[in-house]
C-alpha cells in the first residue's frame, strides 16, 4: 500500500492546499474566496496533522488479494476479518493488533511488538495465515508460553506455529487443526 496515500496524508495535503488558496486569495483581494477556504483549510490541516501523529501503517501483504479467493471462502471468517483488519491504516494505537496483544499478554508498553507483514498460505491443502512480528520488548519465551492460546484466540479450531526467521523477528502461523488433533484435545 502506498504510504503517500494514507488518509492522514490526504487530509493534511487537502487542508494545507485550502489554507494556501485562502491566503493567496486574501493577499490578492479576492475576499469571497479567501474567507471560506482559509477558515475551512486551517482546521482540516490541523486534523490531518493530528492523524499523522497517531498513524499506524498497514502490514505488508505478501500475497495478492486474488490468489487464495476460493480457499479463503472455506476458511474461518475470523481469519478473513483479521487479514482485512491488519491491512488497513489504523489511528490512535501503538501498533497493529494492539488490543489482541494486550489480552494475550504479549505486550510491552515501552516497546510493543510490531506486525511487519501478513501472508495467506496453503499448507497440506489447508488455508492459513502467517504473520511476521518484530518482537521488540517481548522475549521469545513469552511467545512460546502463549503458543496454545494463540491458536484458539483468533478463531476456533486453529493451531499456532512459531518460528524465528531472524533475530528479533518471529513468525506466527495460524492453520486449521487436523481432525485427529481435535479428538486428542477433547479426550
Amino acid at each position: 500500500m502506498n504510504k503517500l496515500l494514507s488518509p492522514g496524508n490526504l487530509i493534511t495535503i487537502g487542508g494545507a492546499s485550502l489554507s494556501l488558496i485562502g491566503l493567496t486569495a486574501y493577499f490578492t483581494d479576492a475576499t469571497n474566496l479567501s474567507v471560506p477556504t482559509f477558515f475551512y483549510g486551517v482546521p482540516i490541516f490541523l486534523i490531518g496533522i493530528s492523524l499523522k501523529t497517531t498513524e499506524v501503517p498497514p502490514a505488508k501483504r505478501v500475497v495478492s488479494t486474488t490468489k487464495f479467493a476460493s480457499e479463503r471462502n472455506k476458511a474461518p471468517k475470523e481469519l478473513e476479518k483479521l487479514v482485512k483488519d491488519v491491512t488497513r491504516w489504523r489511528y490512535g494505537q501503538s501498533c497493529q493488533l494492539e488490543s489482541s496483544l494486550r489480552v494475550l499478554k504479549l505486550w510491552d508498553i515501552d516497546n510493543p511488538p510490531q506486525l511487519l507483514e501478513i501472508e495467506e498460505l496453503l499448507k497440506d491443502g489447508d488455508y492459513g495465515i502467517r504473520m511476521r512480528f518484530e518482537m521488540a520488548g517481548v522475549p521469545l519465551e513469552r511467545w512460546n508460553a502463549q503458543k496454545e492460546r494463540l491458536g484458539r484466540f483468533f478463531a476456533k479450531g486453529l493451531k499456532a506455529e512459531l518460528f524465528c526467521p531472524s533475530p528479533g523477528e518471529i513468525d506466527l502461523t495460524l492453520l486449521p487443526q487436523k481432525q485427529e488433533e481435535n479428538i486428542q484435545e477433547n479426550e
